[in-house]
């Protein structure tokens, strides 16, 4: 089996377990998440972070937890068929955008703004213990990941349950260094 015809079955699998989970149990895992994310920065560090939709782990007041620990966050702006664009995270002032996504509000910046962050939180569908992520497919993390600054924390947020042994690996795939889950909390992969 290709390594893309297997990570469309895990998504698959991976999609169907999430809408599964209850509401109590999504908003529990989402304050936990926003509980641990405070814990990953520091005054001044640049997080570059996402506005989770549908069943993406997280919620909003995971952003409000980084600002609150003395991050600044900077969200993506999706482009087709380009690296994620960059804006400014403002509580209250996010935009509807492209593929149900939510959006900072302008001036946006280059897809290289992400060289300023020291910790990326990445959406994910899975992460293995390697640090290889299944996203949705589209690539505009990959695209982005690549400008990244090499001592960038790359964190693959997850359900405890998408936390995998082993994934399907291609060679553009951009590998996490930790994983961020409601129970385990900051989980190094890699190692």
């Amino acid at each position: 089996m290709s390594p893309e015809v297997g990570k469309r079955e895990l998504r698959s699998t991976i999609l169907r377990r999430r809408r599964a989970l209850t509401p109590e149990q999504r908003l529990a895992d989402a304050e936990a998440l926003a509980r641990w994310a405070s814990e990953l920065v520091s005054p001044g560090v640049v997080v570059c972070a996402y506005v989770p939709i549908g069943t993406e782990p997280g919620s909003p007041a995971m952003l409000d937890a980084l600002v609150d620990a003395g991050a600044r966050v900077l969200l993506p702006v999706t482009r087709p068929d380009a690296p994620l664009s960059w804006g400014w995270y403002r509580s209250g002032h996010l935009t509807e955008a492209s593929y149900g996504l939510l959006e900072p509000a302008t001036p946006h910046l280059p897809p290289d703004a992400i060289r300023q962050a020291g910790v990326i939180l990445v959406p994910a569908l899975g992460v293995d213990r390697a640090g290889v992520r299944l996203g949705r497919g589209a690539g505009f993390y990959d695209r982005s990941l690549s400008l990244a600054a090499p001592a960038a924390r790359l964190v693959a947020v997850v359900y405890d349950d998408d936390l995998l042994p082993a994934l399907p690996a291609e060679p553009h795939d951009i590998a996490m260094t930790h994983a961020l889950t409601p129970r385990a909390g900051l989980v190094t992969l890699g190692i």
